[in-house]
Formats: C-alpha cells, sequence, structure tokens
C-alpha cells in the first residue's frame, strides 16, 4: 500500500515528478513574507512540547477544534498542553478536505519523521515522541529554519519596534538564514482606531519627532523607516480591507490628523481624505528607498465582537471580505506611476471572486523597467490551499506571465509551516 502522502503527493504525471525532484525540492525558501517572532529566533528558542510549537498561537487549528464542538478552554485556555493536543488529536480526521489535514501530516512527516495519522488512538504515541525531539537541539528554532533550507525570512515589524532581536541575530554572524525586518504602518494609516492618537504619541517618542502635524507624523514614519532599511529592510506590508484613494490635498490630511490628535471628532469621509493621503505618501516614500510594497487585501477581520472582547485580536474569527477593490486600486496605483513614483508592488486578494480583477490589473503597470515590476501575490490565508493557489495561478497563466510569478510565502507565525512551500511547487508543476 502506497504511503500517506508518499514523495510524489500531488505530482500526477512522470515530467511533474522529475520536476519537483530533480529542480525545485531542494531549492532554498526566501520566505519575504511571515509573522515569525524575531525574539525567539535570536534566542534560538526550544519548545518544551508539540503543543507549545503546533497549537499556541495557532488560530487556523483553534477554527476547526471550534467548529468540531471543542471548548475554548483547550484552545487558547488554560487546559494543560497535553489536553490541547489531544483535543486537536480527536479533531483532526474530521478536518480530511481541509488543508489543515495535509499540513499536519506534512508537518509530522518533514520535522519529525512520524509517517502515521494523527487520530485520538495514537495521540499520546505521537505527542511524547514529537516532544521528545523537540527539546533537543536540532529542534532550537533556528536549527528548524536550516533543515528546511530557508534562505532569508522577512519578519513583519511595527515602525515603532526597536529592532533589537534583529540586531541581535545580525551581530551573531552563525545563522543560515538571513533574517530581515518589514515595515508594517497600518497603525498610522487607520485614523478611525480608536487608540489612532496613542499610537501617533508612541512613534514621536522613538523616532524622537515632536508630532503636532501631519508633515511630522510623516517626518517620523521616514525616520523608521531608514531606520529599519539600515538593518536590511526592504519591504512594506499593509493588511488592509480595500486600498484607500479618494482625492486629497495635504491641508485637508492634515486638518484631518489635527482633529484626531486633539481629540475631536471626524467623519467617515475626512477619514478616508486622511488614509488615502496617507497610503499615497508611503508609496513615494517605498520608492524613494528602493523597496517593495505590499498589500494584503480584503480580510474582515474581529466579525466575533464577543471573542475578540475576550480573547483579542488574531484568535480566530476572521473572514473573507466582500469589497469592491478596482477602481480604488487603480486610482492609487496610477497616481504614484503618473509621477515615476511607484515602487515594486505585491498585490494579495482574499475574495477568490477577484482572482482575474488581480491578475489584469498588475498588467496595467507593469512598465517594461524591469520584468514582473507588479506582482499578483500567492493565495493566502483561506486561499493558501490547493485550490485557492491552483485558481490564482491559472488566473496569473492566463492573463499574465506565471513565469515572472514572485511565488510563495508562508506568511505564519509558525516554525514547522514550510512545508507548504512544497505545495506550492507541486502545484505549479
Amino acid at each position: 500500500m502506497k504511503q500517506f502522502l508518499n514523495e510524489d503527493f500531488l505530482l500526477q504525471t512522470s515530467t511533474a515528478s522529475r520536476l519537483y525532484h530533480e529542480f525545485a525540492k531542494d531549492m532554498p525558501i526566501i520566505d519575504y513574507h511571515n509573522h515569525l517572532p524575531p525574539d525567539q529566533i535570536a534566542n534560538n528558542k526550544n519548545f518544551e512540547n508539540l503543543t507549545q510549537i503546533w497549537l499556541y498561537g495557532d488560530h487556523y487549528k483553534w477554527r476547526a477544534m471550534r467548529s468540531n464542538g471543542i471548548n475554548e478552554s483547550y484552545c487558547t485556555g488554560d487546559k494543560s498542553d497535553y489536553e490541547k493536543f489531544e483535543k486537536w488529536a480527536e479533531t483532526v480526521p474530521y478536518t480530511m478536505r481541509n488543508p489543515l489535514y495535509h499540513w499536519t501530516h506534512l508537518e509530522l512527516q518533514r520535522y519529525f519523521d512520524v509517517y502515521e495519522t494523527l487520530s485520538p488512538s495514537n495521540a499520546k504515541k505521537i505527542y511524547d515522541e514529537c516532544s521528545a525531539k523537540i527539546q533537543t537541539p536540532d529542534f532550537a528554532v533556528r536549527s528548524l529554519l536550516s533543515k528546511m533550507k530557508v534562505e532569508v525570512a522577512c519578519t513583519t515589524d511595527d515602525p515603532l519596534d526597536s529592532l533589537e532581536h534583529h540586531q541581535a541575530i545580525a551581530q551573531d554572524g552563525t545563522m543560515t538564514t538571513k533574517v530581515l525586518p518589514t515595515f508594517r504602518p497600518d497603525k498610522y494609516i487607520l485614523i478611525d482606531n480608536p487608540n489612532f492618537a496613542d499610537y501617533v504619541q508612541n512613534l514621536g517618542v522613538v523616532a524622537n519627532v515632536e508630532i503636532t502635524s501631519y508633515a511630522d507624523l510623516l517626518k517620523a514614519l521616514r525616520s523608521r523607516a531608514d531606520f529599519f532599511a539600515s538593518l536590511g529592510g526592504r519591504l512594506a506590508d499593509h493588511g488592509l480591507e480595500q486600498i484607500y484613494a479618494i482625492s486629497f490635498t495635504e491641508e485637508s490630511a492634515d486638518s484631518v490628523f489635527k482633529k484626531v490628535i486633539t481629540k475631536k471628532s471626524i467623519t467617515s469621509q475626512e477619514a478616508l481624505t486622511y488614509k488615502s493621503a496617507i497610503l499615497h505618501a508611503l508609496g513615494v516614500m517605498y520608492h524613494e528607498l528602493g523597496w517593495t510594497q505590499q498589500f494584503h487585501l480584503g480580510a474582515l477581520r474581529n466579525n466575533n465582537s464577543r471573542a475578540l472582547r475576550t480573547l483579542g485580536p488574531d484568535t480566530g474569527w476572521d473572514s473573507i471580505g466582500d469589497w469592491s477593490q478596482a477602481q480604488s486600486l487603480s486610482k492609487f496605483l496610477g497616481r504614484l506611476d503618473e509621477n515615476d513614483q511607484l515602487a515594486k508592488t505585491i498585490i494579495y486578494n482574499l475574495n477568490p471572486r477577484d482572482n482575474e480583477l488581480m491578475a489584469t490589473m498588475i498588467g496595467n503597470f507593469n512598465d517594461g523597467s524591469m520584468a514582473g515590476k507588479i506582482q499578483f501575490g500567492s493565495g493566502w490565508w483561506f486561499l493558501d490551499q490547493k485550490d485557492g493557489m491552483e485558481r490564482q495561478m491559472n488566473a496569473l497563466s492566463n492573463m499574465g506571465l506565471l513565469s515572472r510569478f514572485v511565488g510563495m510565502l508562508t506568511d505564519s507565525r509558525s516554525f514547522l509551516s514550510f512545508p507548504r512551500h512544497d505545495n506550492c511547487r507541486e502545484y505549479r508543476r
């Protein structure tokens, strides 16, 4: 009987098998967008057990467990690590056809040489065996990155971040993986967030800039971007519902900004004016720095207000949104292109209905200055699975150049997520 997820998993022809095994399989990974914690890399963390490295912070698994009727105490609550793992093992057989089923077993195979399918009957055996391995130096996080041939890992960082852990990693000089910061300034775009004024005040302190105007804010953000660049940062990232691109002036943006930092209310139209202005200004800055800008568009976040109140954000209560994307994206890219200020750009959509939209939009601004200047990014989040990846690649190959596609990333907080790169390589065959 063939082993589950054998070496030709997803490879359905001899040509596909040859292309994967002889060319793609051993290529290094350039993970240009992830949410790995830099402090854990700097400290070369060893996790204590399989639950800590596999279930802590993994809202994909939590969502599945909740759907399987598992109480929250086994997801984010106070149950023991083994009890939580046991409930995950109970859920795994019910994840059939969800990418979690393949991911779970790919990770058990690639990292731990466990070829059984996880279930309640073998949960204790697998937990004990894998947890014993996790506590050894071969399973410290730097070794895990090296094992998967991760050549570059670009983390996602707030402009306030001291980047002390990136500095420590760079000064260490012993890592085979280059770890670089990515600039994520969304807090300073979303002016309708009730904490916006506090974010701005904190930014001023860190940047050593007294921020009393919109111009001051841009100065502070540029100071922080220069700091990121000094440590090898060459990327910016944004997680937005949609691009903001209505008409604005510097004066109108300044007026809205001053209202908010003095605790005055603004209208939704004023908020949109400010967001459009600062997003354009950041785009200009990225071009000046020679960076690549990334836009993750279309997530409807924090749908469950009760869960947000009790558990906080990023705990598994987000879904696909249905905003109109084309017109504002076209205006945003067009304004920058008009003055030759359009940086290299990667656009990711979360709603699969927009695949063809994105695949054709990038062609409007690929100007021949370089191959693949504007990219339709890989399927992400809810589309980071076989159907989602294939639909993204089919749209791109039909309407653009798949051969110039920038490729896969993990977008993950887990050090065990890298086998997903093999999935993408296999789908492309």
